[in-house]
C-alpha cells in the first residue's frame, strides 16, 4: 500500500508544482500544471507537443532556460515509463542549456537526474544529486525544490537518516513563505509516519497518520483521507488494536462501496490480516480471496512481492 499511497499524494500536488511562467514566455504553456502523473505516457506526449512551438521564433521568444526545464520533465515522465535511455538523452540536451543564471533550471535537472538514477537502482549517485540540489536550493532560497530535494533524501538515504531528512522536508513546508511548500505538509505526515513505522516506533506513525487524516479534511482531499485512514488502521494492527483497525478498514471498504469506487485489495488484504488476528477463519479466508483477485492483477506487485500474493492464495483455501 505504501507505494500506492505515495503515487496518490504526489498526484495530490500537481496543482502546486512551479509556475514556468518566470521565462517570461506567456503564449507557451505552463507545463508544470499538465503533470499527470498516473498517466506519465499522455504527460509525456503533451510535453512533447510543446517542443515544436519552441522553433517557432518568429511568433515566440523562446529562452533556453524554458526548454531545459520542459527537457527535465519529458525526461521524468520517460522515467516512470522506463525509457531510461530516452530519459538520459533529454536531461543531457537540458544539462547542455543551462548556464549559471538559471537557477531553478540546474535544480530541476539535478533533481531529475536523481531521481532517473534511483528508478535505475543507482541510489548512491541518486543521493549525491539529491544533496547538491538541497544545498544549492538552501544557498538560492528555491524553498519548494529544496523541499522536494529533501523529501527525496527521506525515501533514499540509509533507514537511520531519513527520518531527518523529511523532518527537514515538513520543516521548510510548514515556515516557507512559498505558498505552494504548505500543499506538502499532508505528505510529509504520510512519509513521516512509514519512516516510523519502518523504524517500529508504531505510536509515533500513528500519530503522524493522524495528522495527514486531518490534513486531508481540511483540504477535501477524500483519496488521501482514504489512504491516510488505511495506514491509520495499519498501525493501529501493528500496536495489536486489532478491533479498532477493523472498525475502520470495515468502514473504508463501506465508503468505497458507497461511493461506486473500485475494489481495493490492500483494504482486503488488510482485512484478511485482522480477521486472521482475530482468529475468524471464516472471514480470514473469504478476505483473502477478495484481496487475492485483485491484488493478483497488480503486474508492480506481482513482479517485486510475489510470495505475498501467494501467502493470499494460500489463506484463501
Amino acid at each position: 500500500m505504501r507505494y500506492l499511497a505515495v503515487l496518490i499524494l504526489t498526484i495530490f500536488l500537481i496543482n502546486c508544482s512551479s509556475d514556468n511562467s518566470n521565462s517570461g514566455i506567456n503564449p507557451l504553456p505552463n507545463f508544470d500544471v499538465m503533470w499527470d502523473y498516473a498517466h506519465p505516457d499522455s504527460t509525456e506526449m503533451r510535453f512533447k507537443e510543446i517542443l515544436p512551438l519552441l522553433t517557432q521564433t518568429s511568433e515566440f521568444s523562446v529562452s533556453d532556460e524554458y526548454n531545459a526545464e520542459l527537457l527535465t520533465q519529458i525526461a521524468r515522465a520517460q522515467g516512470l515509463q522506463g525509457k531510461f535511455n530516452e530519459a538520459a538523452k533529454n536531461l543531457e540536451k537540458a544539462d547542455s542549456l543551462i548556464t549559471d543564471k538559471m537557477p531553478t533550471a540546474k535544480i530541476r535537472y539535478l533533481l531529475e537526474k536523481g531521481r532517473l538514477l534511483n528508478t535505475m537502482n543507482q541510489t548512491e549517485e541518486a543521493n549525491k544529486l539529491f544533496f547538491q540540489a538541497y544545498e544549492f536550493g538552501k544557498k538560492d532560497s528555491l524553498d519548494f525544490y529544496t523541499l522536494d530535494a529533501a523529501h527525496m533524501l527521506g525515501f533514499t538515504t540509509p533507514l537511520e537518516q531519513q527520518l531527518d531528512w523529511s523532518l527537514k522536508a515538513l520543516d521548510i513546508a510548514r515556515t516557507s513563505d512559498d505558498p505552494r511548500c504548505e500543499q506538502w505538509e499532508g505528505p510529509l505526515y504520510n512519509n513521516i509516519g512509514w519512516t516510523y513505522f519502518d523504524n517500529k516506533d508504531y505510536f509515533h506513525a500513528h500519530k503522524m497518520f493522524m495528522n495527514d487524516f486531518e490534513w486531508r479534511k481540511e483540504h477535501n482531499d477524500e483519496a488521501g483521507a482514504r489512504v491516510a485512514r488505511w495506514s491509520i488502521a495499519r498501525s493501529l494492527r501493528s500496536m495489536f488494536k486489532f478491533d479498532e483497525a477493523l472498525h475502520i478498514q470495515l468502514a473504508l471498504e463501506k465508503d468505497l462501496q458507497e461511493n461506486n469506487l473500485p475494489p481495493d485489495g490492500y483494504v482486503y488484504e488488510e482485512l484478511t490480516e485482522l480477521y486472521q488476528a482475530k482468529n475468524n477463519i471464516p472471514k480470514m479466508k473469504e478476505y483473502a480471496k477478495k484481496a487475492y483477485d485483485v491484488l493478483s492483477q497488480d503486474s508492480w506487485l506481482m513482479e517485486n512481492d510475489p510470495n505475498r500474493i501467494e501467502r493470499l492464495k494460500e489463506l484463501s483455501k
